[in-house]
């Protein structure tokens, strides 16, 4: 029977909860780092377009992006990191490898955290921020919410780092396989593996105990934990909370600096795009071994160095491509045949949301959990680093570019993040845990 009563009160419930959103104030907390800006930004953007308040907090060496993203920049830490100091610390990751460069990557990691932790507190304040967006990789973001009694979303911009016996460590090439051997094997890296990030831990542990916080349950938001992979390109999974959310990338475009490329090089040929990203990009003899890999197929070779290097330091290279020091990757993807990346997750996911599939050449980090799975998808072939050879890429390259089950494979991941949802689906479910404060359920 209707009630007018009733519908007076949802109406005024549905009003309140509708200016509540609207005046929601988040803060955008990421390493200051190219591949994770490009996965939280656009996030940030979308919230910005319905009406929120977007502010990104961090090392002054992001606010380039996030003025090129259109969002509020708070900086944080600029006496002891000024600017270009955290770029400096990333760049150093290029000339690395292996053990040596997740040591790093820790380090990085590590200092950031000392600089949000001790000051973010009262910035946040200062600025009435209603709600943290917390990059995996900066869990600290949760401790400091915590602290100020604000809700947070954890966002994961990489491979999940959720442990489950069942699924390889992210830092391994291994392929799924649930049989007793390889659960006791995950479990015996997993276990070698948590001594790295127990600095990190050790450190928002000191932090919790000054500011009378309890034992940390999860570095992860108890509200909604999302993930910019689309639920088919991750391994069977059975431990994940049931507030984690596949929602596929979010990748924009007005997101990014712009980029000048020079379209009239193209020649119409089958186009080939590599990119080592921004940080895994200083080792020159990884370029070489592209351009002679690609060198006798009848294809254009674009070659973009993140920055790196500049074409002209190169040595001249077998084939002729083209080299660029950036490129409008995007762009260039929805041209593209085949893509020859180090299998960051943002070059892999932009390449699958156009079907392109993948040679990878992953060299550390999550970048050989990323790349086992495009040969669990099928959509690509891998060759780490440490193997890499001219012979061994061109076979790789070749094998792809003419099996069509590639193509294929490449084609249903495409499909399934065009059903995901992405950045809109994620946007609501960040809302919804923030006006309600409750967990948000798949």
């Amino acid at each position: 029977m209707f009630s007018l009563d009733k519908y007076i009160q949802d109406s005024v419930s549905l009003v309140n909860l509708f200016f509540f959103e609207l005046m929601t104030h988040f803060a955008l907390v990421c390493p200051a780092e190219r591949g994770h800006l490009n996965t939280m930004l656009p996030l940030g953007q979308e919230l910005q377009r319905r009406g929120h308040r977007v502010t990104f907090f961090g090392m002054l060496d992001a606010e380039s992006n996030i003025e090129a993203a259109k969002l509020e920049f708070i900086p944080i830490g600029e006496q002891e990191f000024p600017r270009g100091s955290m770029n400096k610390m990333w760049a150093k990751q290029g000339e690395l490898t292996g053990i040596p460069a997740i040591l790093n990557t820790i380090e990085c990691i590590k200092k950031t955290a000392v600089i949000f932790l001790n000051h973010a507190p009262k910035i946040l304040k200062e600025n009435n921020v209603e709600a943290l967006i917390v990059d995996q990789i900066a869990p600290e973001g949760g401790t400091v919410a915590e602290y100020l009694n604000l809700p947070f979303i954890t966002l994961c911009s990489a491979l999940p780092f959720n442990q489950e016996a069942n699924v390889p460590p992210f830092f391994t090439d291994w392929q799924y396989n649930p049989t007793f051997w390889n659960r006791w094997r995950n479990r015996i890296a997993y276990q070698s593996g948590n001594p790295f990030a127990q600095p990190i831990k050790n450190l928002r542990l000191k932090y919790r105990q000054k500011w009378q916080l309890p034992s940390e349950q999860s570095p992860d938001s108890p509200l909604a934990i999302l993930s910019h992979q689309p639920a088919e390109f991750e391994f069977p999974r059975q431990d994940l909370p049931q507030w984690f959310h596949f929602t596929g990338p979010y990748h924009n475009q007005t997101s990014r600096k712009p980029v000048s490329f020079p379209w009239e090089k193209l020649t119409g040929q089958a186009l080939i795009y590599a990119s080592m990203g921004t940080l895994q990009n200083r080792q020159v003899d990884v370029f070489e071994k592209i351009a002679a890999a690609c060198a006798g197929l009848e294809a254009q070779l674009v070659i973009s160095l993140g920055g790196a290097k500049t074409p002209e330091s190169l040595p001249k290279l077998p084939g002729s491509p083209l080299v660029v020091g950036y490129a409008p990757q995007l762009e260039l993807l929805q041209k593209a045949a085949l893509v020859i990346t180090h299998a960051g997750m943002n070059t892999t996911l932009e390449s699958l949301t156009y079907g392109v599939p993948i040679v990878a050449i992953p060299v550390t980090n999550d970048q050989f959990g990323i790349s086992a799975r495009v040969v669990w998808t099928g959509t690509g072939e891998a060759v780490p680093r440490n193997k890499l050879s001219t012979s061994k890429l061109e076979k790789l390259v070749r094998k792809v570019l003419i099996e069509d089950s590639y193509k294929k494979n490449a084609l249903k991941l495409k499909q399934a993040i065009k059903q995901a949802g992405g950045v809109s689906r994620a946007a609501d479910i960040v809302e919804k845990a923030v006006s309600t404060k409750d967990p948000v359920y798949r």
